[in-house]
């Protein structure tokens, strides 16, 4: 009987060898495509150095650097200065951002400035900061494919589900992000809410006891004062059916010098707390992103990343999962893949959904599932979050499924 069992365990462990065989060539092509994806930390010299020639041109110290008002302060809007800190960036370049900005307002951070490469019109960094002539093709989108206007019931607020709600505090951003589906707010000036109107969406949240979930975002919700953030935190959390708050901000992205001691005492008083922010690309998961996520994590707020699924900067599957592999490693879980929005004057942006797709069917089995987000797209006119799915389930009767696994291959289970 011993000699069988070591029989039978040696033909099991040769199973598993090659097995383990199988799973290694399989995971092979994504090992070296991912060696030509840039991310933060492999680039961390690069943007030190860049960061040095916007200091001196600005005359300024790592003191200012730090400072997010400063950074606000500095954002860059006029494409003369972009050309002064971009050497690399023509002349043509320069005149199409001035076109294109006369009809879409664009500002970067210094910080975000000091991702982009100098030279390459295509970085995934440069695409999303800096406008172009792209932005003016007008057969496609709308101002509001979220129906947002549609599905306002109070001052400030967008309510499209049962039992949560977002409240829009600001226009205001660190950087306007070319797809942004909000650009309609941006306008050519910053503006907070009003507190009158913070009140109003303060009332109907406290009218509807059904209201367990509320959003706070913008713009970026910590672009307001830590004065505003402590007073409206504060007021949410005192309504006594209002389980946990959210904020959606892109500052650990595009300027994560906002996230200081001073923010992150305050967030800690008013637990449970969210952040989903909005990481695009491994470029942007860098030693700053990573210090703004430590600094969260430690005040007791739970991390999330919002992706947007944008062609020519994340629409391949080795990008995709090199994101939730960066993201993973300074504790930011991947959430969402959203679908890029039909905004106006985004159509460049926008992939096929067989792309978004691809990427699922290389996620789903091929790595861990913290790293597999869940791929939406969203339903026009305040429709709502709909997930998107490869086709695992092939058919279902009374007594059974035939599915299809990660790898392919189908398989029946039985279902008494």
């Amino acid at each position: 009987m011993a000699v069988e069992l070591q029989e039978l365990s040696g033909t099991f462990r040769q199973y598993a060898l090659k097995r383990a065989v199988e799973l290694k060539q399989m995971v092979i092509p994504y090992l070296n495509n991912s060696k030509e994806v840039p991310t933060g930390f492999s680039l961390t010299e690069t943007y030190e150095s860049r960061r040095a020639d916007i200091l001196s041109y600005f005359n300024a110290t790592l003191e200012d650097w730090e400072s997010w008002h400063w950074q606000m302060a500095h954002r860059i809007s006029d494409p003369h200065v972009l050309m002064a800190l971009l050497p690399g960036l023509t002349l043509d370049q320069c005149e199409e951002i001035e076109r294109a900005g006369k009809t879409y307002r664009w500002a970067v951070s210094p910080y975000y400035l000091s991702l982009m490469s100098d030279t390459d019109p295509l970085d995934p960094i440069r695409l999303q900061g800096l406008p172009t002539l792209a932005e003016l093709v007008e057969d496609f989108g709308e101002d509001d494919p979220m129906g947002e206007e549609i599905t306002s019931p109070a001052p400030g607020i967008t309510r499209r589900y049962p039992d949560r709600l977002i409240i829009n505090v600001t226009n205001m951003c660190a950087m306007y992000c070319r797809h942004c589906q909000r650009r309609r707010n941006i306008g050519e000036t910053d503006t907070h809410t009003q507190r009158t109107e913070l009140k109003a969406a303060l009332d109907y949240i406290r009218a509807n006891p059904e209201i367990r979930d509320v959003l706070v975002t913008g713009g970026d919700a910590l672009l307001l004062s830590d004065l505003t953030l402590d007073w409206l935190l504060g007021e949410l959390h005192s309504i006594p059916h209002v389980e946990i708050k959210r904020l959606g901000t892109r500052a650990p992205v595009t300027l994560p010098m906002r996230i200081t001691d001073e923010l992150c005492s305050i967030l800690a008083k008013y637990p449970p707390l969210y952040i989903n922010t909005q990481f695009n690309h491994p470029k942007e998961v860098s030693e700053d992103a990573k210090k703004a996520a430590d600094k969260l994590i430690a005040a007791g707020v739970v991390l999330g990343n919002q992706a947007v699924l944008l062609k020519g900067i994340n629409h391949q599957p080795e990008i995709m999962k090199k994101l939730n592999h960066e993201l993973l490693k300074i504790r930011v879980r991947p959430y969402y893949i959203f679908h890029a929005k039909n905004v106006k004057g985004t159509r460049h942006f926008v992939p096929r959904i067989q792309d978004g797709l691809a990427i699922m069917d290389q996620l789903r089995g091929y790595t861990s599932g913290l790293a597999v987000p869940t791929y939406i797209i969203n339903a026009p006119k305040g429709g709502g979050k709909t997930p998107i799915l490869p086709q695992y389930l092939v058919s279902l009767d009374e007594n059974k499924a035939v599915l299809r696994t990660w790898e392919g291959k189908l398989v029946q289970y039985e279902t008494p």
